[in-house]
């Protein structure tokens, strides 16, 4: 009889185990406790909703238009740790350029960067963004055209003119990166390396 319990009990455990793995994760939940007051409660969601990725991105999204700012921030740094995972994302962060607090876009084209080729549907937002008040969502916009590489080439006259302004690495990288190749040091053109 003990033997029967053991089995059935060890029986019951494995089947338990096996419903939890195939349990869908509680992304309400994670996002409700990513907004918590709690730093370490917050920072297990963070962790959580960045591993899983793309099935995050609707509740994420959401919060890019709390009216908190701590909330937008919290999503755009989760989105930052997603990178290429949160790439449906992109259209929102580019909306989201346009919020009013500059610190909020600078986190937001940081996400944006950190997502690379994935965040190119953001490229036309982060072109608009070249030309933002503040200086650090300038560089921010810049580097995230640079990473996207390639998908950002409508960009490049927009660099050039920032080129033209004043001495600007980054976008001097950033034209290299979307391009390839090396610049005229006088023109700020890329060399096209023949073949």
């Amino acid at each position: 009889m003990r033997k029967c319990l053991a089995l059935l009990f060890a029986s019951l455990t494995l089947l338990a185990g096996c419903r939890g793995k195939d349990a869908k994760p509680d992304v309400t939940g994670l996002v409700a406790a990513l907004q918590s007051g709690d730093a370490e409660k917050s920072g297990r969601a963070n962790l959580e909703l960045i591993r899983l990725g793309e099935p995050a991105v609707p509740g994420l999204i959401e919060m890019l238009k709390d009216p908190d700012p701590r909330v937008r921030g919290l999503a755009a740094s989760t989105f930052w740790g997603m990178g290429g995972k949160a790439r449906a994302a992109a259209p929102a962060l580019g909306e989201a350029l346009s919020d009013p607090d500059p610190s909020f876009r600078t986190q937001v084209a940081m996400a944006l960067e950190n997502m690379g080729p994935d965040a190119s549907e953001a490229v036309p937002a982060l072109i608009k963004a070249l030309a933002d008040p503040d200086r650090g969502v300038r560089q921010a916009s810049v580097k995230a055209l640079g990473k996207i590489g390639p998908g950002a080439k409508a960009a490049i006259p927009a660099l050039r003119r920032a080129l033209k302004k004043g001495s600007w690495p980054e976008a001097q990288e950033a034209i290299l990166r979307i391009n390839g190749g090396e610049l005229d040091s006088t023109s700020g053109d890329p060399i096209v390396p023949k073949e």
